[in-house]
This record gives structure tokens, C-alpha cells and sequence, in this order.
């Protein structure tokens, strides 16, 4: 899992590249905005100098300099309008990251150290050490005789260590398959908002140039409360993993107060109680754009948010369905993997047998 988050962090931090790399192409931009905020300022000007002479009423100069200070944002777009914004924002961004990375140490922390506990707590019983040990395993195997009873506890042994492992297979492929969706979740996400933050900025001088012409006003006030949630999204996604990251914390430090106080704690609940965790935190990503819109509301972002909640519903039925096939997978194969482990225990009492002969 350690792996496979640093790949994952990784491609956020392309991400993040990716992002600066492309703000140039804003001023490519600039040109074309220019000219058709140039035009709309011709119109926006004359129409309402018209009006004023029209009416024999004095010109009121400051509302014909909207046209003016708009075109002067459009000049200098990636630094006086984005370099503003992010420069706003950015300190919400550190804040809430800063929370994550001290919540994921303590997490990560606490993983090892139950872990060990788990191990300490199987070794200190003799009916389970060698489940988890093969150097208990051959020692006790060595200390059976050869009477029948001894025979047929040999092949327990191998049967009840071949279930176990199977077992822990399973529960460590639902786990691993779990967090990676997970992580894609969070994937999917940040990628959706790089896309979107990019498309913002690259055609915004072109979203500032048509807010000059008369009925397209409300485009500049929606472009800004827009890249706003949208850039939101990130802080919003770092808050909510910092809650999954505390929520772990306090389930393994529970565990672990388990482990060195109760003698007949279940692991194996734990593990599911995780395995369910990680299920609500895959369909809860998908609630971040919801969150965001009620940090700031901007219009337009009900269809996508319908969208995002189809798309958690399929990747909720999806989960499901990969832990039913491996359930049914695997309940097809225990009869044959108990065939083996019985047939393990049978070659390797023969072969002690014919050892000693």
C-alpha cells in the first residue's frame, strides 16, 4: 500500500505540473479576447453615451470604465485575475494538505504497530503460532509421532494452515483492490479538476471579453464563482481524507488497545469493519463537488453533480461485484485447496516415513 500511494502521489503531482505548464497558453488567448472586448467596449461606450444625449442627462463617466478595467484584466490575465485567485486560495490548499500528511504519519504508524501486536498475539499461542510461523510450524510437525492420531493431526495442521492462508488472501486482495479504487476515486477527481481549471483558464480571457457586450454580463461573475468551486475541490477532497485518515487512526489505535487488553478480541471482524470503511470512502469522493457548490454556488453544476452521483452508485455496484466474483471464485477452488493441503500432509508423512525406514 505504501507503493502504491507514492505511485499515486505521484500522478498528482504531474497533475499539479501539468496545470502550470499549460497557463501559458492563456495568453495565447489574450489576442482574440482583445479584439472582441475592444468591440463589445465600442458598443458598451456609444450605446450609452447615445442614451445620455438622447435624454439631454450628463454623462456618467465611472460605469463606461467596466469595459476599460475588464480589457486591462484581459491584458494581463495569468497574473492579475489567476495569479489573484490562486494566490487567495493557495494558503487553503497548504492548510488542508499539512492536515492530511499529519494524520496519513500517524496512520501509518499506527498500521505497523498493530501489525506487530497481531503477529505477537498469534505466536504467544501455541494452537495459532504456527499458522503464522513456518519455523513453529516444522517444530511441531517435528514433535508428532506416528500413531494414527498423530497422523491425522499432521494433516489438520497442513489443512488448517492451507485455509488460513487462503483466507488471508482473500481478505488482502479485497483489501488492496478496495484501496485501489480508493485511490482512483482520488484520482479521478483531481483529474476532473485539473481538466476543468485548465479549460477555465485558457478560454477565461475569452469568458472576460464576451462579459463586456451588453447580456452577457453574469458570464464574468459565473467564470469566477466557477474556477472558485472548481478549485475548491482540491481543499474539500484533502479535508474529507483527513477525516478517513483520523477515523483510521482511532479504529487502529481501538484495535490496538484490543490487542494488549482483551485475549479474545476478533481480528477478523476489525478487517471487515476496515474492508466496509474503505467502501464508504470510495462513494464519498464522489460527494466532493457537492460539498464544494456549498462553499460557493455557481450555476450550471446540477447536471454534473447528477453525474458524479450515477458514477458513485457504479462504482459502488462495481466493488460489489469484484468482491461476489472472488467470493464465488474462491468457493469454487477451497474444496480443491483442501484436496492439496491433504495431500501435502500425506507426501510429507511418507517421506518422514520412508526417511527414517
Amino acid at each position: 500500500m505504501m507503493l502504491l500511494s507514492v505511485e499515486f502521489d505521484n500522478l498528482h503531482a504531474i497533475l499539479r505540473s501539468l496545470y502550470t505548464e499549460m497557463m501559458p497558453l492563456c495568453s495565447n488567448m489574450a489576442g482574440v479576447a482583445k479584439g472582441i472586448a475592444g468591440l463589445g467596449a465600442l458598443f458598451y461606450v456609444a450605446v450609452r453615451v447615445w442614451q445620455s444625449l438622447a435624454r439631454a442627462e450628463a454623462i456618467d463617466v465611472y460605469p463606461l470604465l467596466r469595459p476599460f478595467a475588464v480589457g486591462f484584466c484581459i491584458m494581463f490575465f495569468p497574473t492579475i485575475v489567476l495569479g489573484t485567485i490562486n494566490g487567495v486560495l493557495s494558503p487553503v490548499v497548504q492548510g488542508t494538505n499539512r492536515m492530511l500528511e499529519t494524520q496519513t504519519l500517524d496512520m501509518n504508524k499506527y498500521r505497523e504497530q498493530k501489525d506487530k501486536l497481531e503477529y505477537e498475539a498469534m505466536m504467544r499461542n501455541p494452537e495459532t503460532a504456527y499458522l503464522v510461523s513456518n519455523e513453529e510450524f516444522d517444530r511441531q510437525l517435528e514433535e508428532l509421532g506416528w500413531s494414527p492420531g498423530d497422523m491425522v493431526t499432521m494433516a489438520g495442521m497442513y489443512i488448517e494452515r492451507g485455509m488460513y492462508n487462503m483466507k488471508k488472501g482473500i481478505r488482502d486482495f479485497f483489501r488492496e483492490v478496495l484501496e485501489l479504487l480508493f485511490a482512483a476515486a482520488a484520482l479521478l477527481i483531481d483529474t476532473l479538476r485539473t481538466f476543468f481549471l485548465v479549460v477555465l483558464s485558457i478560454l477565461g480571457p475569452i469568458a472576460f471579453a464576451i462579459s463586456v457586450w451588453d447580456g452577457f454580463h453574469s458570464t464574468l461573475t459565473q467564470w469566477i464563482c466557477r474556477y472558485v468551486q472548481i478549485y475548491l475541490w482540491l481543499p474539500v477532497a484533502d479535508l474529507f481524507s483527513t477525516v478517513l485518515a483520523k477515523i483510521q487512526v482511532l479504529m487502529l489505535q481501538n484495535d490496538i488497545s484490543e490487542l494488549q487488553n482483551n485475549p479474545n478480541f476478533s481480528l477478523e471482524a476489525s478487517n471487515g469493519v476496515y474492508i466496509v470503511f474503505l467502501i464508504i470512502g470510495i462513494i464519498g469522493y464522489f460527494t466532493i463537488p457537492t460539498v464544494a457548490g456549498w462553499i460557493i454556488q455557481a450555476g450550471g453544476s446540477g447536471s454534473y453533480g447528477r453525474a458524479v452521483t450515477q458514477l458513485a452508485g457504479k462504482g459502488a455496484a462495481l466493488a460489489g461485484g469484484v468482491a461476489g466474483a472472488a467470493v464465488g471464485n474462491v468457493a469454487g477452488h477451497s474444496g480443491r485447496l483442501v484436496g492439496r493441503a491433504g495431500k501435502a500432509a500425506w507426501n510429507h508423512t511418507a517421506g518422514k516415513l520412508f526417511k527414517r525406514n
